[in-house]
């Protein structure tokens, strides 16, 4: 039993010893925006000025309602500056260890006092990790008094116009935490691996106070603790650099973004007679990442291709203040979107953000802060310094930028292999530099040029800008299919992730965009997800599908390719349903007649074959064939849809009234009473004037109108053939126009049309007229649940849906999906209103439906997002209108982006049946 006790004891020691070498972490702030410690607070000027009170930190100062909003540049309140105060105790135990005051990041400039003493040299750069050695400041077991003056503009005029003056929101304020750093007196200050794919593992490992023979040790781990391969260690034999320890591993996992197998390494500080001084642990992989010039980006030797987005670190209620939480939750997002690379922009984020980058599986270019102007030699030295050496260990990190579009810095290129022993690419966003073209903002033609005649690894940094509803998904099918012709391309970064609004606290939290500057994303400041979402969810997929419509003769075989770079698909799955969809009025939801699941083809990245449903022999009973993919996570990558049967004539439900048509006229008015159903025809133009049925007069008029055409009334034909009645409009021959309505006892109205157009138009199709106000939703089967463009047709799935009416303007608010605007391969669609719902069908498959128009956002500047609708505000269209972005019109986005063109005058011709009952 002693000895048993004694055992303890003698753990209990051995592991206190071990941890009191361990670096210790003790914050004097709140960890994240949701975890936050309050603090004492004075600021000079703008909100709640001119007096102490009590802030949370860490904050930008503006969302805990003091100070000036800023975007842009600060042009009101430049002068603002605040002083914060708080106070804290180092326990005795600590006296004799060194201990460090670290900042993540205060926005712009810090000025820190210990004890009323400079801790150090005031801090200029806003995004940036900085620390103090304050021991000798410190009174250990007593109070302690932290002081920090932290100003908006910096006396560094380079900084003001790098950071200040930029396209995004200039906050202020200590924004990520604030913590002690405590560690024994010789320590190990930091390391920075190079653990390539071969198994080769270099180790820099940089110390302080360590004497000459002391012993440093690296033990290489799985992340459950397991060893890996043999200790490595090394002596130190200079003070004065850093020592390296190497290695060469075997049968280790390699990281990329499809499976991002990460380790860890031990690193202890020992003394001569092997005694532990200090030890830390890193987490880390084995991966290689290189520019091969004229050929491509390789990881791993894979040739890569990134399908990418730009990123702001901001949330609306709390700025640049973010969480642990909220940036594992944007990876995914990014992740379910099929993305495998983000580009920062333009600031280094959050350490968890690339933690979860690295965990999850991200590409990440890290980017130097420098919008259009870049940092002068002496401050942009100390910065390079402090963003390489925080992150140089991520192995999501493949490149470094420095600045941005004009912002560079040449003098500092060569600074980041300094603090980078993996000597990762350092590249210039926007420009052609170090065997990269990475083009902001190209049209297609510049794509299609530079596949043809460039020469540099071609990867657009920012592209298919995203204002409003425009670009992003819209135009990015014909970009891809482009930009993966070129000989040595890398793929390519969207701008942006999520419009950067902001809760205005002096505006009663209004949402603020600053106009168009900042609703650029495929999602809102709350990550709504817009329907560009889903298209690039669809086109992105790693498995690509190309079947557009079931062929007559369809077998269950369907084309399948495998556009991962590392993963064989039979490493994921499959799984296809058939279900019948309900009839309109029906409640019932969608019943799933006959499933199956599937086991991934065995193909390598970039080969093609053939996946086989085992449908059964009634298959074609059913409305619609879904069928998803899932990765080795069991992750949705997409599911695609195939109506199974064409668009049918309605099935008459319920009781409807025969009776005998009645037809009466007036100088003005032809009028219809079919089925107990009034309609009533304007004679002067041919079109439908209002129905009445027994509950309430329906206001649809305006219609058929031939859809951009005017055409003049000729005359009104009205007859009977047989039981039926046919109202006939004649209009003048050149507007080449030709509409009939069908009236039959006891079935809906038949409309048959037809009309040719010949050369370019935005839309091509029949509209009619209904009071936007008496709207209150529409149900239809067909693809959705998001409008479409003509250049963004990808990305929705055949099914029934229900939409709510919204006025919601893409960017400007954010209730998705939008409800004005066009939808695609519509069956039928019951217009829900406050007079009395009417159901349409539609008997061509295709067949766009137009519901009113959306109205122009406040922001816009032109109208390159905003395309032409027809003037009617219920269409029944064979072709609909593209949209392009903020810079380019829809023409140069490529060829799903032109107008519509008809060379010859072919008849379109169409039915439509109407149950107004």
């Amino acid at each position: 039993m002693i000895k048993k006790l004694f055992l303890i004891a003698v753990i209990i020691f051995l592991t206190q010893s071990i941890h009191a070498q361990e670096t210790q972490y003790q914050y004097l702030s709140g960890t994240d925006k949701d975890h936050t410690l309050t603090w004492d607070f004075f600021i000079n000027t703008g909100m709640k000025s001119g007096h102490w009170d009590k802030i949370q930190v860490p904050s930008n100062w503006e969302q805990q309602g003091f100070g000036t909003y800023n975007y842009y540049q600060d042009t009101k309140n430049p002068e603002e500056t605040a002083q914060y105060r708080y106070k804290f105790n180092v326990s005795k135990n600590n006296a004799g260890k060194t201990v460090f005051i670290v900042f993540e990041a205060a926005m712009t400039e810090a000025e820190v006092k210990i004890n009323g003493k400079l801790a150090g040299p005031i801090h200029q750069g806003g995004f940036y990790t900085f620390q103090y050695d304050i021991t000798s400041l410190l009174n250990f077991g007593g109070d302690n008094l932290l002081e920090v003056k932290v100003s908006k503009q910096s006396t560094d005029q380079s900084i003001n116009k790098a950071e200040r003056k930029a396209d995004f929101w200039l906050f202020g304020g200590i924004f990520r935490p604030v913590y002690l750093k405590i560690l024994p007196k010789a320590n190990i200050d930091r390391i920075a691996v190079d653990a390539k794919a071969s198994g080769a593992f270099n180790l820099d490992v940089y110390t302080a106070n360590a004497e000459i023979g002391s012993v440093l040790k690296a033990r290489v781990q799985k992340l459950n603790g397991e060893n890996v391969g043999a200790e490595i260690s090394s002596k130190i034999i200079s003070v004065e650099k850093a020592a390296t320890l190497r290695g060469q591993f075997k049968d280790i996992a390699l990281w990329n973004p499809e499976s991002p197998n990460l380790y860890q390494v031990v690193v202890s500080l020992n003394d001569s007679k092997g005694h532990l001084i200090h030890r830390t642990k890193q987490k880390f992989s084995f991966r290689t990442a290189e520019l091969r010039p004229q050929d491509g980006f390789y990881v791993n030797n894979k040739k890569i291709i990134f399908k990418g987005v730009n990123r702001h670190s901001e949330w609306p209620e709390s700025g640049r203040t973010l969480s642990k939480a909220l940036n594992i939750q944007d990876v995914k997002l990014m992740k379910e979107m099929n993305m495998n690379a983000v580009r920062m922009s333009h600031y280094p984020p959050d350490p968890s953000f690339l933690d979860a980058c690295d965990s999850l599986g991200l590409f990440v270019i890290n980017e130097l802060t420098g919008w259009q102007a870049k940092y002068d030699t002496e401050i942009g030295t100390k910065l390079v310094k402090e963003l390489v050496v925080r992150d140089v260990n991520h192995p999501s990190i493949v490149m470094w930028a420095n600045g941005n579009e004009g912002g560079f810095n040449y003098a500092l290129d060569s600074l980041y292999a300094k603090y980078d022993n993996q000597k990762r690419l350092v590249i210039h966003p926007w420009e052609k530099f170090n065997g990269t073209d990475t083009k902001h903002y190209p049209d297609y033609n510049y794509v299609t040029n530079a596949t043809l005649y460039g020469r540099e690894v071609f990867f657009p940094t920012e592209f298919m800008h995203g204002l409003h509803d425009g670009g992003h998904g819209a135009g990015l099918d014909d970009f891809w299919s482009m930009m993966m012709k070129h000989p040595y391309a890398a793929g390519g970064f969207l701008w942006s992730f999520a419009d950067e609004g902001v809760t205005r606290l002096d505006r009663n939290g209004e949402m603020d965009i600053q106009g168009n500057s900042a609703p650029d994303g495929i999602l809102g400041p709350h990550r709504e997800k817009e329907g560009s979402f889903y298209t690039i969810k669809e086109i992105w997929s790693p498995v690509q599908i190309s079947l557009k419509d079931l062929p007559v003769n369809f077998d269950g075989k369907i084309a399948v390719a495998n556009q991962y770079h590392f993963t064989n698909l039979n490493q994921g799955s499959f799984e296809w349903r058939l279900a019948k969809l309900p009839a309109p009025g029906d409640q019932n939801k969608p019943t799933v007649t006959a499933s199956g699941k599937l086991k991934g083809n065995n193909l390598l990245p970039g080969e093609s074959g053939f996946l086989t449903l085992p449908l059964p022999v009634n298959w074609k009973n059913n409305d619609v064939l879904y069928l998803t993919a899932f990765d080795q996570y069991q992750q949705e990558l997409f599911t695609w849809s195939w109506p199974v049967k064409m668009p049918a004539v309605p099935v008459v439900t319920g009781n409807i009234e025969k009776s005998k048509i009645q037809v009466a006229e007036t100088n003005k008015v032809l009028t219809l009473n079919v089925n107990g159903i009034t309609y009533n025809f304007d004679k002067n133009t041919g079109y439908i004037q209002d129905v009445i049925n027994k509950k309430s007069k329906i206001s649809i008029s305006g219609g058929p109108a031939l859809a951009g055409v005017k055409c003049s009334l000729k005359d009104l034909k009205h007859y009977a053939i047989g039981d039926d009645y046919v109202v006939e409009p004649v209009y003048n021959s050149e507007a080449k126009f030709k509409v009939k309505w069908i009236f039959s006892s006891g079935k809906p109205v038949k409309l048959d049309y037809e009309y040719s157009i010949n050369g370019e138009v935005d839309f091509m199709g029949i509209t009619f007229n209904y009071p936007k106000e008496n709207i209150t939703g529409m149900k239809w089967e067909g693809n959705g649940p998001y409008r479409v463009w003509k250049n963004r047709l990808k990305g929705t799935k055949f099914g029934i849906w229900d939409n709510d009416f919204n006025n919601t303007i893409t960017g400007e608010s954010w209730h998705y999906p939008e409800f004005k605007g066009y939808y695609a391969n519509v069956y039928w669609v019951t217009i829900k209103n406050k007079q009395s719902p009417f159901t349409v069908y539609t008997t061509n498959k295709g067949t766009f439906f137009q519901m009113l128009k959306p109205q122009k956002a406040v922001g816009a500047t032109n109208d390159n997002t905003h395309p032409p609708f027809p003037d009617g505000d219920l269409g029944f269209l064979d072709a609909i209108s593209p949209i392009g972005t903020k810079f380019q019109s829809a023409d140069k986005m490529g060829p799903q982006s032109q107008k519509n063109m008809q060379l010859n005058y072919t008849w379109n011709k169409g039915s439509l049946w109407f149950d107004f009952k």
